[in-house]
């Protein structure tokens, strides 16, 4: 079993972990900032989103890890009523600040389109290396 980084506990990937690149909290003036130079619904600029914060920030996880969660946001993608917006929501209760709320993002399911798509591309090899392995062996 796919354990998480650092723990023993189980790997339990949420497609809300794609964005945590995004979280600001109490990082307003420092990352907040860097994030907010911009425009999350410009197709050139949300690419330098998802290759400079998104994707760097996720490799900290294993190949294995990567493609776990590449192949949920790829199930999400296929499902026709995943709300991707949601994953655009503060929780204040969770210190999650989002640089960009749900009202800001013109079209959240192409913007997880274009991570997935990215990811992709950047991850290629890792990806491919995953698929070929037994996940059970995990």
């Amino acid at each position: 079993m796919l354990k998480c980084p650092f723990m023993k506990a189980p790997y339990i990937p949420r497609i809300s972990h794609v964005l945590g690149a995004l979280s600001i909290y109490d990082l307003e003036e420092t990352k907040g900032a860097a994030l907010w130079k911009y425009d999350p619904n410009n197709a050139e600029q949300r690419k330098i989103i998802i290759r400079e914060f998104i994707l760097k920030e996720l490799l900290y996880l294993s190949y294995r890890h990567r493609y776990v969660l590449i192949s949920l946001l790829k199930d999400a993608l296929n499902s026709p009523d995943y709300i991707f917006s949601k994953e655009f929501e503060s929780n204040y209760d969770e210190h999650t600040t989002m640089a960009w709320d749900e009202t800001e993002i013109i079209d959240p399911r192409g913007f997880f389109a274009d991570i997935y798509r990215l990811a992709n591309e950047v991850w290629k090899d890792d990806l491919q290396k995953a698929s070929l392995e037994d996940p059970s062996t995990w």
